[in-house]
């Protein structure tokens, strides 16, 4: 898993080294390989980027009242469906105002996930960093509302109910909130790792049908674990913009 070159990086290695390289240079890291720095997690990443980027243009260029295709309707419900968590989590008054971010994390992550089920790719998501990335950017996001939407009253989901249990709570629940990033990044990377590992296992095993069913359980867990970092980003956004009075 990762040890091999695939095809997608070695095409970055081949003609964007030297930008990878600068990159590199300029946060004061180096490379294991300064000729051939693009990992394989990182050209995944790209990649679904660009599928997504690619996908919405064509779904931009194709939007129709009248006449919707299916790759509409497809991401109609996505949204409906998404709208809706929001309303559920964060409120009908707020909910909406997030979906963008929440949902945007949830293809990236699906489609992360997904990508490693298609021949001579890997899921970006069975590497630690990128999970972390997706966690961090969770983190900074509803603390950044949090103060928005609160100023410096958001400090009081830190202090407790009572001022006199401030002490206690304040310590309690700045661990609880570093721990977050940590629980989001370890719940998707492990399981997109045991259910790869699995896959690959019952490949080396047999090659008549039982691959195909841990297969579909791979794609199951992708969607499973998509909605799970969505829905976690959803609630960290409704308890960080909520008001002390509700």
């Amino acid at each position: 898993m990762g040890h091999h070159e695939l095809w997608f990086t070695e095409l970055l290695n081949n003609y964007l080294a030297a930008p990878a390289q600068a990159v590199l240079n300029l946060v004061g890291m180096q490379a294991a390989d300064p000729a051939r720095p693009w990992a394989n997690f990182v050209a995944m990443q790209i990649l679904v980027a660009l599928i997504m980027v690619v996908l919405f243009a064509l779904l931009r260029s194709s939007l129709s009242v009248d006449k919707p295709s299916k790759l509409q309707h497809v991401f109609e419900l996505i949204y409906n469906f998404q709208r809706g968590q929001a309303d559920e989590i964060i409120g009908h008054h707020d909910g909406p105002k997030y979906v963008a971010f929440a949902g945007t994390l949830f293809i990236f992550v699906l489609f992360g996930n997904l990508i490693g089920v298609v021949p001579s790719f890997e899921s970006p998501t069975m590497f630690a960093p990128v999970p972390a990335g997706c966690a961090m950017a969770t983190f900074l996001v509803y603390n950044i509302l949090g103060f928005s939407s609160n100023g410096a009253g958001y400090l009081k989901h830190f202090t407790g109910p009572i001022p006199w249990l401030t002490p206690l709570m304040l310590p309690i629940e700045v661990i609880s909130h570093l721990a977050r990033p940590m629980s989001l990044t370890i719940r998707l990377y492990a399981n997109m790792v045991a259910g790869e590992k699995v896959t690959l296992v019952f490949l080396a095993l047999t090659y008549f049908l039982v691959p195909a069913v841990f297969m579909g359980l791979h794609v199951f867990v992708s969607l499973i674990q998509a909605f799970i970092f969505m829905v976690l980003t959803m609630i960290y956004i409704g308890g960080a913009v909520s008001h002390e009075e509700h």
